[in-house]
């Protein structure tokens, strides 16, 4: 990844799809693909395997209480893996 240019692999990402996003089904399939762009570049920003991230996330959201969702976000993520793995 560039450090000086954060957005560039991002932006590379975006070129390549635009093609495929014309047949995203619906435009609701259209932003669906969007918001799932957006958590993996996020994730990639923040260093962390989107991956891992998305698995841990979405195992854990079901019984997640609403009022602590800040937790999942990328940055705070990274901090309690970290210290969980560590422990």
């Amino acid at each position: 990844m560039n450090v000086g240019y954060p957005a560039v692999p991002a932006g590379c990402i975006l070129a390549v799809g635009r093609r495929n996003w014309t047949f995203a089904g619906s435009d609701e399939g259209g932003r669906r693909a969007a918001a799932i762009y957006t958590l993996i570049a996020t994730a990639k920003l923040n260093d962390i395997d989107p991956q891992a991230w998305l698995a841990d996330i979405l195992a854990r959201l079901p019984d997640h209480p609403a009022r602590h969702i800040h937790e999942l976000l990328p940055w705070n993520w990274r901090q309690q893996h970290s210290a969980a793995v560590a422990a």
